[in-house]
C-alpha cells in the first residue's frame, strides 16, 4: 500500500516507464555526468509532486519508472525533467551561468508506457475473453431453435 500516493480528494497509483536520449544519440552520460544527473532527476521529479522510482542511466539513453499524480500530464512532467535537467548539466559542466535554456542536450521526443497494477490480470482476462464470446454465442444458437 506504501505504493498509493494521496492528494486532498484522491488516492491513486499512476506510474509509467520513460525512455528519452541525448540528442544525435550522442553517448553523452558517462561516469560523473551519470551520478549527478541520477540526483537532478530525483529533486526535478519531487518539484513536480513525482517519484522516480526506479531508473538507469545508459550511456546514451535514459530509463526511468516514474509515477506520476494524476493532477500532471506525463508530457508535462518528462519536459519539465528533460529541460531542467539540460539547464543543470549546461550550468554544471558547460560554464554557462546565465541565459541558457538547455536546449541542446536532449532530444525532442520520448517513449512512454503505462505499468499497470493488475497488467497480468488485464492480458488474462483479453486472451480468454474471445474464448468467453464464442461460449455465450454457442448458448445463443441452442435457444434460437
Amino acid at each position: 500500500m506504501k505504493d498509493i500516493g494521496s492528494l486532498s480528494h484522491t488516492k491513486w497509483e499512476c506510474k509509467y516507464h520513460v525512455v528519452f536520449i541525448p540528442k544525435y544519440r550522442r553517448k553523452t552520460l558517462y561516469y560523473e555526468l551519470r551520478q549527478h544527473l541520477g540526483k537532478v532527476f530525483r529533486e526535478l521529479a519531487n518539484q513536480k509532486e513525482c517519484r522516480i522510482e526506479e531508473g538507469h542511466l545508459m550511456a546514451d539513453h535514459v530509463h526511468m519508472l516514474i509515477a506520476i499524480p494524476p493532477k500532471y500530464s506525463v508530457s508535462q512532467v518528462v519536459g519539465f525533467i528533460k529541460g531542467k535537467s539540460a539547464i543543470a548539466i549546461a550550468r554544471t559542466y558547460l560554464g554557462k551561468r546565465q541565459n541558457f535554456t538547455g536546449q541542446n542536450f536532449w532530444a525532442r521526443g520520448y517513449y512512454v508506457s503505462t505499468v499497470g497494477r493488475d497488467e497480468a490480470v488485464v492480458r488474462q482476462y483479453i486472451r480468454e475473453q474471445e474464448k468467453e464470446d464464442q461460449r455465450l454465442e454457442q448458448l445463443t444458437l441452442w435457444r434460437q431453435e
